[in-house]
């Protein structure tokens, strides 16, 4: 039934094997550069690549500060910290995300309030966040916004852009900016994309990126925290080394830290992949491009970029018609050997997360959930535009 899409996606990839969902690609310069640190003997947590990295992060991304961080979920871990959330305080979120967002608020012992999500944007709906705020929450006299129904403050909000279509952030910094919400947006899947106000990640009080191998540039595994003031940066790059104190030789450490630092082996080759990211995102511009043409002359739809905004495609998601079309759909394409998967679980159906209260009707998480297949995205030098 799904031939025409087989047939479309095999053409654009110009191969008859297996075609997975995303994957990385290396040359000679990922290995030159890894062997160049394995010499050195610095593969650890120090090392000069790993500040080079920040750096060429900061440089390309227009951020005033970055700290590397072992994986995505630590680098969200931490901005949960930063947001000064504490047990039993609450820190909104879309209920369509991967579990990481979900998890790292349960790292740091806050309750999620799971909200819907734009239909067009993927990401979290600043009508949703409006509409539960102002029904449910005031600004007391400490200067903190408190659900008064479960009467927890709540400190946080994180607004995720899902496979790198940039949300409505703007929209959500200003109702957290009215309610005094620490705003965080988890931009793990948006590298290279720009929002109305600049880079994804450098627009609320934190943002973070993730270099997993399966995102646009990778480092094997890795993480980067993004911020604008210098005092959430001493304090996180303190978190993120163990919290010790700086001595020539005494391991003195002042509070609970976290050993969340990136390696040196892991800096060196996001070094040699950030060079190749212009490149990386104007193909998948090209494959987004490829698809939506297809789509339109075959009836069916894909996720698109919002008006005044540039994706990074990092994955391409065909909306089909209900949910038995989408199942029919992953169930041909990964059986013709072409990898597709369906949205993740969302989290307030999650059986870990029923403890939760839920306020919002999730209307468009659902719709989405129902019709949303990811298709192969990668960068290949064997595209056939």
């Amino acid at each position: 039934m799904y031939s025409n899409l087989i047939d479309f996606i095999r053409k654009l990839y110009n191969s008859s094997d297996q075609i997975q969902l995303h994957e990385p690609f290396f040359n000679d310069k990922e290995k030159s550069i890894l062997l160049e640190v394995i010499d050195s003997s610095f593969v650890s947590s120090v090392g000069e690549m790993i500040g080079a990295f920040e750096d060429r992060i900061k440089e390309y991304t227009g951020s005033q500060y970055a700290v590397a961080t072992v994986n995505g979920t630590s680098a969200l871990h931490i901005a949960i910290l930063l947001a000064g959330v504490e047990k039993n305080d609450e820190v909104i979120t879309q209920s369509l995300t991967f579990v990481a967002t979900s998890n790292a608020i349960d790292y740091s012992r806050g309750v999620p309030v799971f909200l819907d999500v734009d239909k067009d944007s993927l990401s979290l709906s600043p009508d949703s966040l409006d509409s539960f705020l102002s029904k449910n929450c005031e600004v007391r006299n400490d200067g903190f916004c408190w659900n008064i129904t479960s009467n927890r403050r709540i400190k946080s909000c994180i607004i995720m852009h899902t496979f790198g279509l940039s949300g409505r952030v703007e929209a959500i910094k200003l109702i957290c900016e009215k309610y005094n919400i620490f705003l965080i947006e988890d931009a793990a899947e948006s590298l290279g994309t720009k929002s109305l106000d600049g880079h994804t990640g450098t627009i609320a009080d934190i943002g973070i990126l993730s270099f997993n191998g399966n995102k646009i540039i990778t480092t094997g595994g890795g993480g980067m925290i993004l911020m604008q003031d210098e005092v959430l940066e001493q304090r996180a790059r303190h978190l993120t080394t163990t919290a010790k104190v700086k001595h020539p030789w005494l391991f003195e450490h002042d509070r609970v830290g976290y050993n969340y630092r990136m390696p040196n082996l892991n800096a060196a080759l996001g070094l040699a992949q950030i060079d190749k990211l212009p490149r990386f995102i104007e193909e998948k511009r090209k494959i987004a491009n490829s698809y939506q043409i297809w789509g339109q002359d075959n009836n069916l739809n894909f996720a698109q970029e919002l008006n005044n905004t540039v994706s990074n495609y990092w994955l391409n998601a065909l909306i089909a018609e209900n949910i038995e079309a989408r199942n029919e759909i992953i169930k041909e394409t990964n059986n013709n050997g072409i990898m597709t998967r369906p949205l993740w679980t969302p989290m307030h159906l999650l059986q870990m997360n029923q403890k939760y209260e839920a306020y919002s009707s999730m209307e468009n998480t659902t719709w989405l959930f129902d019709r949303i297949v990811n298709v192969p995205s990668s960068f290949s030098e064997e595209l056939n535009f």
